[in-house]
């Protein structure tokens, strides 16, 4: 079993121009489609070639303050940005890494509409380095330095629209070694290089900002990724039902092997279009130009249902089906299901999968499926991780033919002077200094630990570490939400100014998540508590006016 990771954390900064990547409102929208060519050793990559098949419309909207000619890819790109180059060398140095002299950018092929140009940019910045974890040495293999894709809006069977607010945005490709050991160890290992990138002060923030691909294989499988997998928790559920999905299919195998069922009949459609003309439950499918097309599959009855990890061999065949841009298949185990049970009047006792759309897309589906159905191993794919665990094929594994060289920028030489970044466990002895050790490791592992540096200089350290960690977590649990960074800050700001308690910070953050005044919440003057004093005990104003006294300050007074 080989277990793997690919990171992908976005910078702050577009790669090859000075456009803002935060503008997200619509001023132009174009559209384009894409054409295939070949790499430069003459192949065509087959994950691509699937891709455009599907004949799709690539409709792109944008603003002219996050998109330029660059985006369009109207104009050649610019240098790239010398912040984005520093950040990934000084990563790469941290990580143990070779670094060559110089970076030469490649073009990757990209077809499914994410990029303009077809094509993405990535320059290698370091190869064979480390990162060691509770005594464990992870082997990272490449940090590369590549275009963000577009963002995309809306995808269905004729179109796709993107934004090019996020397209070109500086992001880290880091990709370890597969010596990870199980799902969990995985979850930690991405954790950790995580938090490395948060602790570099170079990397956006928000939510998409970073994301992970898993690898997976196990023994008689093949290499799979598994894209999307943004969920840290559910990192370790992905890959063991992935684990046991290449399990159960290399089982799967065996036992149709044994049986000689992939001595399959030639691939010869059947029209049963008039077979499900009464049926209520698929007549609705039927439109003017659709038919229902049928393949046989002698000896399979009882075989498309078999599990294959979370869901069935029907739906490994199914996903293959959807390149051609149907919804779906039909098979001969779920007859019941659909009324179908006449059908094996039809087809006698074998075993079958019907497509119903237009004749020339069900027979392409069906040579789809057809194809998977012969393959007798586990293919190398790209997965896309599901909610519930489980992931579905999106297309054939990439393979060296996406790959040829960039023409439009020069070799960029690796800066001079660039020194490592310092480890969570230096920052964790540093900050030690200012908070106790285990305030300090804790508010490192804080995502908002930059807002923690940006503050602790203008109010006390301590202060902002307890707000960030406790503070934060009572509010989410009474309110199911947080407030964003700017009301953290001016909370602060009015406790630096001293117009409110230590003891308001908490409910100042949640009347500001409430839009609601906080007048009564200002710390009384020196005149006022005086005047308190003359009627109340100081343990008596404490009681009824506890967030607008310093109880220290009271009673060393």
């Amino acid at each position: 079993m080989k277990i793997g990771l690919e990171i992908h954390q976005r910078l702050m900064w577009k790669l090859f121009c000075d456009c803002s990547p935060d503008d997200q409102s619509e001023e132009f929208s174009i559209r384009r489609k894409l054409n295939l060519s070949k790499s430069e050793i003459g192949d065509f990559d087959e994950a691509a070639r699937l891709e455009l098949l599907k004949d799709r419309e690539y409709i792109y909207v944008g603003n002219r303050n996050s998109c330029c000619l660059v985006e369009l890819d109207e104009e050649p790109p610019h240098m790239p940005n010398r912040m984005a180059i520093e950040a990934a060398v000084r990563l790469a140095k941290t990580f143990h890494m070779y670094i060559p002299k110089r970076i030469r950018f490649m073009r990757k092929i990209v077809v499914d509409g994410s990029n303009v140009s077809g094509f993405q940019r990535s320059g290698v910045i370091g190869l064979d380095g480390y990162v060691e974890i509770d005594g464990k040495r992870y082997g990272i293999d490449s940090l590369c330095l590549e275009e963000e894709s577009a963002d995309l809006l809306e995808d269905s069977e004729s179109y796709r629209k993107y934004h090019l607010s996020r397209l070109g945005i500086a992001l880290l490709e880091i990709s370890t070694s597969p010596n990870i050991s199980s799902g969990q160890e995985a979850k930690r290992v991405a954790e950790y290089i995580g938090l490395m990138l948060r602790l570099s002060g170079y990397v956006a923030r928000g939510i998409g900002t970073i994301r992970q691909d898993l690898n997976v294989s196990v023994d008689g499988g093949n290499r799979v990724e598994i894209k999307g997998a943004q969920e840290l928790e559910m990192i370790p559920t992905w890959i063991d039902n992935e684990i046991k999905r290449q399990r159960d299919l290399i089982n799967l195998i065996a036992r149709l092997k044994s049986s000689g069922l992939y001595d399959l009949p030639e691939f010869q459609p059947i029209d049963v279009t008039d077979k499900i003309l009464n049926n209520q439950k698929l007549s609705k499918f039927l439109k003017q130009d659709s038919r229902a097309l049928l393949l046989r599959y002698p000896g399979y009855r009882g075989i498309f249902s078999t599990p294959i990890g979370l869901r069935r061999y029907g739906s490994e065949l199914s996903d293959y089906g959807k390149l051609a841009g149907v919804k779906g298949m039909i098979h001969s185990d779920e007859s019941e299901k659909y009324d179908l049970k006449h059908l094996g009047d039809h087809v006698g006792s074998d075993g079958w999968v019907m497509v119903i759309d237009r004749p020339d897309r069900a027979i392409q589906a069906l040579n789809y499926i057809y194809r998977r159905s012969k393959m007798d191993y586990v293919p190398k794919e790209t997965r896309k991780a599901l909610k519930d665990g489980s992931t579905e094929f999106m297309r054939p594994l990439p393979g060296a033919a996406r790959m040829y060289p960039e023409t439009d920028i020069p070799l960029i030489d690796i800066p001079d002077g660039l020194s490592p970044l310092p480890t969570p466990q230096e920052i964790i002895s540093e900050l030690s200094r200012e908070l106790n050790r285990e305030l300090a490791n804790r508010i490192v592992w804080n995502r908002r630990f930059q807002l923690y540096q940006d503050l602790k200089n203008k109010v006390d350290p301590k202060v902002v570490a307890i707000t960030l960690e406790d503070t934060l977590v009572s509010i989410r649990r009474e309110m199911g939400r947080e407030p964003d960074d700017s009301q953290i800050r001016y909370a602060l700001e009015l406790y630096r100014q001293n117009r409110i308690t230590k003891r308001a910070i908490k409910e100042v953050i949640r009347r500001l998540m409430e839009s609601k005044p906080i007048d009564d919440l200002y710390r009384f003057s020196k005149d006022r508590v005086e005047e308190l004093l003359k009627i109340h005990t100081k343990e008596e104003i404490v009681r009824k006016y506890p967030l607008n006294v310093d109880p220290e300050q009271l009673f060393n007074s």
